[in-house]
């Protein structure tokens, strides 16, 4: 999809009034278009589906993870997700999407049955931790695809799990307060909910960075920085993901309870 077509995917939420003039700006429509237009992946008229679920993943690739050792405890928090929802009645209509803090696309949205499992070989994390801005990249492709199925006249629910050890290290724009804006907007219009796992690091306030970004608090876990707790996590955001697949009346209870909802 060319830039343009990704612009009329935001000027049609905006029309809606999913999406807020101030949002579409801190999405920086010229700076990042290419990596949203990315991630869009797999064809509307490809899902034979009458309502679809995007299932999405903003995963730290920090050289924190590794020195650490918890490298293969992402790979398998990852796997259990894909794994989970693959599993389910409703895997027909759920699409999933994984990206890296560090701008790598492990693969672009496609139902979660073709999900690329992560392995030594794709995930190594060495990076840093620009937790703003690939936030606002990753929250702009999950606006943009669920605003294309709705063009399309097929409702859409969405989750997105956030994962980090660390603070932003992005020094500069974009801050919290413009994920903010776009995280705002998503969660005014009642079919996305956008979840943060902060892995404990000794010094970062995750409830309040991820707070200054607008994600709810009963959406943010702080696991302990060990590969158990990790893959606990990721287990209870499994969880959540299967029982937002289910349908919109177990989206709404799940939104509305959190990581806590049965």
């Amino acid at each position: 999809m060319s830039n343009n077509g990704l612009e009329s995917l935001f000027e049609s939420a905006i029309a809606q009034g999913s999406l807020s003039a101030s949002a579409l700006q801190a999405i920086q429509i010229n700076d990042i278009g290419t990596a949203i237009n990315a991630a869009l992946g797999v064809s509307v008229d490809d899902v034979k589906a009458s309502e679809v679920v995007l299932a999405t993943l903003l995963i730290d690739d920090s050289g924190s993870i590794r020195s650490a050792g918890n490298e293969q405890a992402v790979r398998d928090g990852h796997n259990l997700f894909v794994d989970s929802l693959g599993g389910t009645t409703q895997k027909d209509g759920v699409l999933s999407m994984c990206r890296y803090l560090n701008g790598t696309l492990l693969y672009a949205y496609v139902p979660v049955i073709q999900a690329v499992r992560m392995d030594a070989h794709n995930y190594q994390a060495l990076g840093g931790t620009p937790l703003f801005r690939e936030s606002i990249t990753t929250l702009a492709a999950v606006v943009a695809k669920c605003q294309e199925f709705e063009d399309n006249g097929i409702a859409c629910r969405t989750i997105t799990g956030i994962v980090s050890d660390g603070g932003d290290t992005g020094h500069g724009r974009p801050a919290a307060s413009e994920v903010k804006t776009l995280v705002d907007d998503m969660l005014r219009a009642e079919n996305h909910i956008v979840a943060g796992i902060g892995v404990e690091d000794g010094y970062t306030d995750f409830k309040a960075v991820y707070g200054a970004m607008g994600i709810r608090a009963e959406w943010i876990l702080t696991p302990k920085n060990t590969a158990s707790d990790i893959r606990r996590a990721f287990g209870l955001l499994s969880q959540s993901a299967v029982r937002v697949s289910q349908s919109g009346a177990t989206f709404s209870q799940q939104a509305l309870g959190g990581f806590s909802s049965p």
